[in-house]
């Protein structure tokens, strides 16, 4: 995931609290696609079923996207909605709440090349933009597992 802007609250920065992501590889789909650009929110609240960025545990300067699942005595468990991906809570146990960056509230896809028609214009301009809910069941997913 690669980020723009800079992480509020750092030394010497002043507080955002509002920031824009760009998302890279398959491990949020369906939810989330490759090249979907993220609204996120700096210092939000985090419920189970929320989509948050965190850094990664091992590769700090590596920034993820996932599903927070549940709060656990050492931190989030954190999971993609493409359980085919893996690089979540199931590789690398809790995240630690300092790591939570972030939580997404919202999605713009761009819209592909291949889509000169204009029924494809009017169906991309549905869907282009769209706030990102909490998934409630995604608590259930885990104990599934």
């Amino acid at each position: 995931m690669r980020e723009q802007g800079s992480e509020p609250g750092r030394a010497g920065q002043a507080r955002a609290p509002f920031g824009v992501a760009e998302v890279h590889g398959p491990s949020m789909v369906p939810t989330l696609r490759h090249g979907d650009q993220l609204l996120v929110r700096y210092g939000a609240r985090v419920r189970p079923g929320d989509v948050v960025v965190l850094r990664h545990p091992f590769q700090q300067d590596l920034l993820v996207v996932k599903r927070a699942v549940e709060r656990r005595e050492a931190g989030w468990w954190v999971l993609g909605d493409n359980s085919f991906a893996g690089g979540d809570s199931t590789d690398y146990g809790t995240v630690p709440e300092e790591l939570v960056l972030a939580r997404v509230v919202g999605r713009f896809r761009p819209r592909s090349e291949g889509q000169r028609s204009p029924l494809r214009a009017v169906l991309w301009a549905l869907s282009a933009v769209r706030p990102v809910l909490c998934d409630r069941s995604a608590s259930s997913r885990l104990r599934a597992r």
